[in-house]
C-alpha cells in the first residue's frame, strides 16, 4: 500500500508564492510518473503538471512559466513550486503517483490565492 501525503498549501495574496510538497511511504516501488492536479469548485479535476520516471516534465498551458514541478528521489517527495499565483489558481491540489494501472492520490491540500 502507498500512501501520499501532501503539504504547503495555505491562503497567499495574488503574485504571491507557494510550495507544494507530496511525500510518498508504504510499499514504495518505481513509479511511472509523479503529477500534481487541482480541482476548483464547479470544475473537473484537471492535470497541473507532471515529471516522468525520466525525468521529463509537461505543464498545463495556463501554469506554464509560472509553475515547476520537481523531485527528490531520496526523500522519495516531488515538489510544486507555484510563483506568481492568481485567484484562478485557487483549487485543492492533489498529488498522485502513477503504476501503470494503478493510480495513486493524496488527500489533497487547499490553495487560495486572493486578489
Amino acid at each position: 500500500q502507498v500512501q501520499l501525503v501532501e503539504s504547503g498549501g495555505g491562503l497567499v495574496q495574488a503574485g504571491g508564492s507557494l510550495r507544494l510538497s507530496c511525500a510518498a511511504s508504504g510499499s514504495i516501488f518505481s513509479f511511472n510518473a509523479r503529477a500534481w492536479y487541482r480541482q476548483a469548485p464547479g470544475k473537473q479535476r484537471e492535470l497541473v503538471a507532471v515529471i516522468t520516471r525520466g525525468g521529463s516534465t509537461n505543464y498545463a498551458g495556463s501554469v506554464k512559466g509560472r509553475f515547476t514541478i520537481s523531485r527528490d528521489n531520496a526523500k522519495n517527495t516531488v515538489y510544486l513550486q507555484m510563483n506568481s499565483l492568481k485567484p484562478e489558481d485557487t483549487a485543492i491540489y492533489y498529488c498522485n503517483a502513477n503504476a501503470g494501472a494503478i493510480n495513486y492520490w493524496g488527500q489533497g491540500t487547499q490553495v487560495t490565492v486572493s486578489s
